[in-house]
């Protein structure tokens, strides 16, 4: 509760002291329409508006009809239960589902859900996290088979990464050429050649505290146009960054329930300017950094009743690429750059979808 308080303080008047993203504190006046829930709050000009949030493909407007029941068209799809990652790719959005131990893929052209859940050599076990190629190739970090599952874009089984008791995998990042992979066994991240899937290299594994030594690797981002790897370090309370061949570079945040501290964090993003998204479970809010590891502003708040709120956040993705399936829910005179997606274990708003908006 003591945590909360804090960050529902700082909410209330947080729009001068954080706002960073233009050139020092806005001064707009305009109020937002109450019908819509933007961050930061009135009187600051607001740079990020929630959109909507789904857990079922009912949520995304699918209606069923009796025709379609019996025809065996569509099959029931249960709601999300306890999503973490989530990955946004070919018009789908991809979430892993740690309760029900599958893949649900949501449709947004046809409003569709279903799961992957593959059987025999590529049998899902405890998904954490997604992440899908620009060639629709999938990588599952399944912590249950303590592998990372590969499959092709129609979801055949190509191979596993990792034999048993080699790593613990939480994450996968990719580049061209490589993949970069959390693991939690030797608290480290383990960089792998894309195409032979061979390991390359380890970062951190000789690291000395202060200098991206590694204590809980959870989540991974890429940062292709700065050539960074941002490590996101849950027992270390802290944001690790390195350049891709693993030299560290910076640190962001440190232990606290302030902002531009982590009391947990998680999920971590960067979009195309180098900002740098992170997830903190424990305060519920989503952070933004520059380059420099400078907090810029906050969104979301905990709960689970009003728009906007997230309830035990866990990942965070930035898309650039589906804006026309949630342009809708954009304010009139507003306009969407780029998406964010958010999870939530709990709560009815699963999957969260945020617009961040185009400055005048």
């Amino acid at each position: 509760m003591k945590t909360k308080r804090i960050w529902q303080g700082v909410l209330a008047g947080s729009g001068c002291l954080l706002l960073m993203l233009g050139n020092g504190c806005a001064t707009a006046t305009k109020t937002a329409p109450k019908s819509y829930t933007y961050f930061p709050s009135a009187p600051d000009e607001p740079r990020i508006q929630y959109l909507t949030a789904f857990a079922s493909d009912s949520d995304l407007g699918r209606s069923r009809s009796f025709a379609d029941f019996i025809t065996g068209e569509v099959k029931t799809v249960d709601p999300l239960v306890k999503p973490y990652g989530v990955a946004v790719n070919g018009g789908k959005v991809f979430v892993c589902d740690t309760v029900a131990g599958v893949i649900e893929v949501f449709d947004l052209k046809k409003k569709r859900a279903s799961y992957f859940s593959p059987s025999g050599e590529g049998k899902i076990r405890l998904p954490i996290n997604i992440s899908v190629d620009a060639d629709g190739t999938r990588y599952v970090a399944d912590t249950g088979r303590e592998q990372v599952l590969v499959y092709r874009a129609d979801g055949t089984f190509i191979e596993a990464i990792g034999k048993k008791d080699e790593l613990k995998p939480s994450d996968v990042a990719i580049t061209s050429d490589r993949l970069y992979i959390t693991d939690l066994k030797n608290h480290c991240v383990k960089v792998y050649g894309k195409a032979e899937r061979k390991l390359l290299f380890s970062i951190a594994v000789e690291a000395k505290p202060g200098e991206g030594k590694l204590l809980s690797p959870t989540n991974l981002a890429v940062d292709k146009e700065g050539g960074r790897l941002l490590v996101s370090d849950t027992g270390g309370n802290a944001v690790q960054v390195y350049d891709l061949d693993g030299k560290y570079l910076r640190t962001i945040g440190k232990a606290g329930v302030a902002p531009g501290l982590f009391a947990r964090p998680k999920g971590v993003a960067v979009d195309r300017n180098g900002l740098a998204y992170v997830v903190d479970a424990a305060t519920q809010v989503v952070q933004i950094f520059d380059q420099e590891g400078r907090l810029l502003l906050f969104f979301g708040q905990a709960g689970a009743s009003t728009r906007g709120e997230l309830l035990l956040p866990a990942s965070v993705k930035v898309d650039y690429d589906h804006i026309g399936y949630f342009k809708k829910f954009v304010a009139p005179g507003r306009e969407c750059e780029y998406l964010i997606f958010v999870t939530s274990q709990f709560g009815g708003q699963k999957v969260s979808v945020y617009g961040f908006l185009k400055q005048k």
